[in-house]
């Protein structure tokens, strides 16, 4: 019984600070999608202390530093209708958005087979109709049709996370990729093609850290 009561204020906190943080970031979520991401988010702690998917340990820090910085870039993906997660890792900022917007396809992308058996088993027990996992290298895999918004979170250099994921770019489509501190010499660094259409930067709820998103596009 103790251990039963114990975990409903718990979980009933981090759904307090993801909304609070929802909130903070003007951004809107029914209570199925605040309940589905809590649930992501337990069944990715449980999960972590066995496969080591994320360095992040606390529940209440996986909320700003997980739930919080993917959904920031919400408002950057308005009429996306294809979403490829490049390097998905534990599912950010992937899941997190398909679970925003379920009438956005959202594909995510990772080499690693744990990663991806979690990501399929998370998938499933949400009940995501909208999200697709695959186990492949970006370099070699291929889709059809392409997607109109390829996002990383922290993957790589711009110009690597471009020159490796081009290929799987819809015409028209748009690269995002998720960044710390500005950055400037990674810009100066693209290789011609690649232009830099705006850098946002993000101010996540609980992160106390710079944050910025990079839009690119093809020329």
């Amino acid at each position: 019984m103790n251990l039963v009561s114990q975990a409903v204020p718990s979980r009933t906190a981090l759904k307090s600070s993801l909304k609070q943080g929802l909130t903070a970031l003007e951004i809107r979520l029914d209570s199925g999608a605040i309940g589905q991401l809590i649930d992501y988010l337990t069944l990715l702690e449980k999960w972590n202390r066995v496969y080591n998917l994320t360095a992040v340990r606390d529940p209440a820090k996986m909320v700003s530093h997980h739930l919080l910085d993917s959904l920031a870039i919400l408002p950057q993906i308005e009429g996306t209708a294809r979403l490829l997660d490049v390097g998905s890792g534990a599912g950010f900022p992937g899941m997190p958005l398909a679970i925003a917007r379920p009438d956005c396809s959202v594909t995510l992308l990772d080499s690693s087979h744990k990663k991806a058996a979690f990501l399929r088993q998370a998938v499933a027990e949400l009940g995501l109709g909208n999200v697709a996992v695959v186990c492949e290298r970006v370099e070699t895999w291929r889709a059809e049709p392409n997607f109109d918004l390829i996002v990383s979170r922290a993957l790589a250099d711009l110009g690597e996370f471009a020159g490796q994921s081009s290929h799987l770019l819809a015409a028209g489509g748009r690269f995002a990729a998720m960044k710390g501190l500005y950055p400037f010499e990674e810009i100066e660094r693209l290789p011609k093609g690649i232009a830099v259409r705006s850098v946002v930067k993000l101010e996540v709820p609980g992160l106390h850290a710079e944050r910025h998103l990079v839009i690119m596009a093809a020329l």
